[in-house]
C-alpha cells in the first residue's frame, strides 16, 4: 500500500470517527489531512471531501436512523437548502485562488472554535 493510499485511509477513518462523535468529518477532517499530509491543493481536497461525504453520510444516516436518532423533517429542512449552498459554493470556488481558499477555510475553523469555547 502506498503512502498516498495510507493518508486517504487515515483521512476516511478520522472523518468517520469524528462524524459519529461530533457530526463533522468531511471538510473539517478530510480537507486538512489531504492538504497538509497528502499534498493536495485546497480546491482538489475540498472536492474529494465532498465526494467522500456521500459514503460517510449514507452510512451514518443508516446507523443513526436505526437508532431512531434522525429527525427527518429537520434533515430535509437543512439538506435541501444546502444543495443550493453547494451550487453557489462551487461557483465561488472557481473564482478564488488556492491561497484565498486556505485562508478562508482556516479563518472559518478559528471562528467556529472560538464560538464553541465561548458558548
Amino acid at each position: 500500500m502506498t503512502r498516498h493510499q495510507q493518508i486517504l485511509i487515515a483521512a476516511g477513518a478520522g472523518a468517520g470517527l469524528f462524524s459519529a462523535l461530533f457530526g463533522v468529518g468531511g471538510g473539517v477532517i478530510i480537507v486538512p489531512i489531504l492538504v497538509l499530509a497528502g499534498g493536495y491543493a485546497q480546491k482538489r481536497a475540498s472536492s474529494v471531501s465532498l465526494a467522500a461525504i456521500i459514503f460517510i453520510a449514507l452510512w451514518g444516516t443508516i446507523a443513526q436512523g436505526a437508532l431512531g436518532n434522525v429527525e427527518w423533517r429537520a434533515a430535509l429542512l437543512v439538506g435541501i437548502p444546502a444543495m443550493a449552498g453547494v451550487a453557489f459554493g462551487i461557483h465561488l470556488k472557481h473564482r478564488l485562488n488556492t491561497v484565498a481558499m486556505q485562508y478562508g477555510f482556516a479563518g472559518l475553523l478559528v471562528v467556529i472554535a472560538i464560538v464553541m469555547v465561548v458558548k
